[in-house]
């Protein structure tokens, strides 16, 4: 027998009768949490798994709303711990048990009762309760309450039937497992804007987080106001309709903005909804104006907002971020054409009846038409250009998998180093995942692109190269990686290529940040050591920290750029304990005067900005 067959021999015994191995639904659920909420993480980042617990029971508290159920939702989290109360129907209280822990139960499978609901198979509530150290349901219906309790999915107490005070609605609290999600922390910073978008899409609803209290009166409308960061063209254009709800304006902004919803669930991703909407209102508007206006004119600069309610959707995952659904409900119109006729209806009618928006809205894409233009034969040389240097381009090191062709985790994964220098460069390549981590070196300060424009992307060959390697070119949906992270020194110089490297995308394709992809990489400042122990520290309390656990005369080394860095220890800090800050953008930073205090030409203000922050930095030797 070969080494071949021996092998063959080995997997026949190992495949057995006894290794079929049937999970319980807790279990199951416990070690493929990804299934149920996509990723982890510790609470960092707004699609952390901790948030999608809680959007889970947001959602059937939203669904009752949206039934006609109880106009106000309690939210409260406290020392990561939630508690969310609603005065809907309340759950009937023989299956409260069953809706929490019996996997394929619940009452949307009737679409009678939840025509046009959020969740949709029963799953995230049972998620919740498995993934969660405690986790409780109080039901109070017809004067009478249930309680139950489980931990880790398993049942602890099942509560015999009680008078209850309240006349009726659901209230659930829950503990995420740390043996599950590791030393988490809830963030308001991502839990506001998860709690606005619910208002703006239920007029008439009032959360209330904290003893704060979030409530909208023009739906879409608010939606977009509190997003724009910057000054709309036209005031914005807002249209109902029985199943459909959208917000239009134009910014002079680069690239394209939307925000997409379906029965009330943020479509982070899009999907047939979004395709048929940017598609039906570049349409209508080459339409309206008679002119053979190129679709690309007519959507940049667009920020806009559509809500559909559909019957039974179908989603691309259990997180629901992209609407796979062909049809608005089953056997019925399609979604592409529920939206076209809605908008060639209804758009159409609104340019007709306000000229003065449909005027200005000309001239943005007219602006818009004759700076492409303008830049046609630039472009196209530095197409071809950047299409020849790609092939043996040595300012990218490039990864096997990329972002917009990649599936599960490894699409979260993917990422690219902008770094300054071969050096750096050089010491991130030796040490990176060269499946999911690329690397692009930038060549001496890239230009201050504030105020140019576009023109200057295919002139300059550094910004041309670089949205090459990205491909953003048209629009977001090529993008290759899913962090692209500015890695530079952590010294003056490195501050200002810092600076330039988001001016530029802001001034250029904001929606990259806007949509989370941009990062910048923290290194350690210091290296303490001495023969036993070796400690990184980001921050001088770090290092303080560290001197003391070492004890006296540890060696210490301040880190001037990341060049001086070895691949070895580079290991050490693009790995799972990598530590990157997001770079975001609120309603509060118009991105116009932003760039022009920071970015602009020097002006006394910015001077006694930079003197009241100038900060002296005391060498430290090693």
């Amino acid at each position: 027998m070969n080494e071949t067959e021996k092998e063959l021999k080995i997997l026949q015994d190992n495949y057995q009768e006894e290794n079929i191995v049937t999970l319980e639904w807790k279990e199951h659920i416990r070690r493929r949490p990804g299934m149920y909420i996509g990723k982890l993480g510790d609470g960092a980042s707004a699609d952390d798994g901790i948030y999608v617990l809680l959007k889970e029971v947001l959602d059937n508290s939203i669904d009752e709303f949206m039934t006609g159920f109880g106009k106000t939702i309690e939210v409260v989290v406290e020392n990561e711990s939630v508690i969310v109360q609603d005065h809907g129907r309340g759950v009937p209280l023989g299956k409260v048990k069953d809706v929490c822990s019996k996997m394929n139960t619940g009452a949307k499978y009737d679409s009678k009762s939840f025509k046009r609901s959020v969740g949709l198979n029963g799953v995230g509530i049972k998620a919740v309760n498995a993934l969660s150290s405690s986790f409780s349901m109080v039901s109070s219906r017809d004067g009478l309450s249930k309680t139950v309790t489980f931990t880790q999915g398993t049942l602890l107490s099942d509560g015999e039937l009680e008078p209850s005070k309240n006349s009726s609605g659901t209230r659930v609290e829950f503990t995420p497992d740390a043996a599950i999600f590791g030393d988490y922390h809830y963030r308001e910073e991502h839990i506001e804007p998860l709690l606005k978008n619910y208002v703006f899409l239920n007029i008439g609803l009032t959360i209330n987080f904290n003893g704060k209290n979030y409530s909208s009166k023009n739906g879409l409308e608010d939606l977009l106001n509190e997003n724009l960061t910057s000054e709309e063209l036209y005031p914005i254009i807002h249209l109902f309709g029985e199943d459909i709800e959208v917000a239009i304006t134009h910014t002079n902004q680069y690239g394209e903005e939307y925000y997409s919803f379906v029965n009330g669930q943020h479509t982070t991703q899009g999907g047939t909804h979004l395709a048929a909407f940017r598609e039906a209102t570049a349409r209508v508007i080459k339409e309206f104006y008679d002119r053979n206006y190129e679709y690309s004119d007519i959507r940049n600069g667009i920020v806009a907002a559509i809500s559909i309610k559909v019957e039974e959707p179908v989603f691309e995952s259990q997180t629901k971020t992209k609407l796979g659904s062909k049809d608005m409900e089953p056997n019925g119109v399609t979604i592409n054409k529920y939206i076209n006729d809605f908008l060639k209806k209804e758009l159409d009618n609104y340019l007709h009846k306000n000229p003065d928006t449909a005027e200005k809205l000309q001239k943005k894409v007219q602006d818009s038409e004759k700076e492409r233009k303008a830049i046609a034969g630039v472009t196209k040389l530095a197409r071809e250009r950047a299409k020849k240097a790609n092939l043996h381009n040595k300012k990218l090191r490039d990864c096997r998998i990329h972002y917009n062709d990649a599936k599960g985790d490894q699409r979260e994964e993917t990422s690219i180093f902008i770094t300054e220098g071969d050096s750096a460069s050089g010491s991130i390549t030796k040490s990176r995942n060269p499946n999911l981590q690329a690397v692009f070196s930038l060549r001496g300060k890239p230009l201050n692109s504030f105020g140019l424009t576009k023109k200057i992307v295919y002139e300059n060959e550094e910004f041309n190269l670089l949205q090459a390697a990205l491909n953003i070119e048209e629009n977001m949906d090529g993008l290759r990686y899913n962090k692209v992270i500015i890695a530079t020194d952590a010294d003056t110089d490195g501050m200002h290529i810092r600076l330039l490297l988001l001016t530029f995308f802001l001034q250029f394709f904001p929606d990259l940040i806007k949509k989370g992809h941009v990062y910048i990489f923290q290194t350690p400042l210091f290296r303490v050591r001495n023969k036993k122990k070796t400690l990184y520290c980001y921050t001088e309390e770090e290092r303080v920290n560290a001197i003391n656990e070492l004890g006296p005369n540890p060696e210490i080394t301040r880190f001037k750029g990341l060049g001086e860095i070895s691949p070895d220890e580079f290991r050490n800090f693009i790995g799972e304990d990598i530590r990157l800050d997001k770079v975001t953008m609120k309603k509060e930073d118009l991105l116009k005067e932003l760039l022009e205090f920071y970015m602009g030409k020097n002006t006394p203000e910015r001077q006694t900005f930079i003197i009241d922050n100038l900060v002296v930095e005391e060498d430290v030797v090693a």
